[in-house]
């Protein structure tokens, strides 16, 4: 008997993404870089296209923490366990009910592709037309943690991928993080202009949504209804509270330590080392401990003249975008 086409298996997104890795690891530097470019482009708009929902967000937003309170929304909801955090296709394949997820920097190497498709004209009909979601997170704070991603988490593949494209390629064995804190390339000059970028990108966009990282640290609750409203997935307080309470720093912070993980960036690395963890601190406001007060004062002045006011990043205290402030 043959089995219907609507319940043909198809592989993964993770596993094609996989073989694609696997299949072009012998090719030259220069050979591999262009086909991986090509083939990961071609996959991630395959994604996005797929996606009921669309995350937007530079490395080291509150990202992954914001695609495990979802997922554990949906997993409450399906009695499914944790340990899988959404970042395409993982929990629709467990329930098609569960809507499909796309998170992406649109920024860097293949996941351009995204930004290119809001871009062209007309734009992409399928894209526009979907909920996405722009986090955002203070460009400072950003910076510090992208340095160590950048250096510590970042896999190889990715990081062959972004410097190929770079004028000027960073050693992420030998930078300085003042160094890349200033680099024009992946620094803070390059996140004001990412935030910038895709705020314009947004009016494209049908059914946009602005999310802060400080908004969530705050209260992840109304942010988290509000995505859910957009999805048409109506979350309940239930689900609500259950997302918010398995993703809070102090239980994930434990469930990375135990290596409960098994996908999503959250596995553990190196339990030695705490700059390698996923879940590091979390402070609104953290980049000041790590700079000289000139320094600090140049990367605010930067931000300061520099960012789309409407992030709220531009005074001295981050004004929560729906009333009160976050820190």
């Amino acid at each position: 008997m043959q089995v219907s086409s609507d319940r043909q298996w198809h592989p993964s997104d993770r596993l094609l993404r996989h073989s694609i890795l696997v299949s072009t690891a012998v090719l030259p530097r220069s050979a591999r870089v262009s086909a991986r470019r090509s083939l990961l482009s071609r996959l991630e708009l395959g994604r996005a296209h797929r996606a009921g929902l669309i995350i937007v967000g530079h490395p080291k937003c509150g990202g992954t923490w914001l695609r495990v309170m979802i997922s554990r929304a949906f997993q409450f909801r399906h009695s499914i366990p944790g340990h899988i955090v959404a970042k395409t296709d993982e929990l629709h394949r467990r329930n098609a009910n569960i809507p499909r997820l796309l998170s992406t920097n649109g920024s860097y190497s293949y996941e351009r592709i995204i930004a290119d498709a809001l871009e062209s004209n007309p734009p992409d009909p399928s894209l526009s037309a979907k909920p996405i979601v722009l986090l955002a997170r203070h460009p400072c704070d950003i910076a510090v943690s992208w340095y160590i991603q950048f250096t510590k988490r970042q896999s190889a593949y990715k990081n062959e991928l972004i410097n190929a494209e770079l004028r000027n390629p960073v050693d992420r064995k030998n930078v300085e993080r003042w160094e890349f804190v200033m680099n024009e390339e992946l620094g803070l000059p390059h996140l004001i202009e990412f935030f910038n970028n895709w705020q314009k990108r947004l009016a494209t966009v049908e059914r946009p949504l602005l999310v802060r990282y400080e908004d969530l640290r705050a209260d992840p609750i109304p942010d988290l209804r509000r995505i859910g409203r957009i999805m048409e997935a109506g979350f309940t307080d239930e689900e609500l509270i259950e997302a918010r309470d398995f993703a809070s720093f102090d239980n994930l912070k434990k469930l990375e330590t135990e290596g409960y993980f098994r996908n999503g960036g959250l596995s553990l690395r190196n339990r030695n080392d705490p700059d390698t963890f996923k879940v590091r601190r979390g402070k609104v406001g953290g980049f000041r401990d790590y700079f000289e007060p000139e320094q600090v004062e140049k990367m605010e002045r930067m931000v300061r003249e520099r960012l789309w006011p409407g992030f709220g990043y531009s005074g001295e205290e981050i004004q929560d975008l729906r009333g009160g402030s976050a820190g």
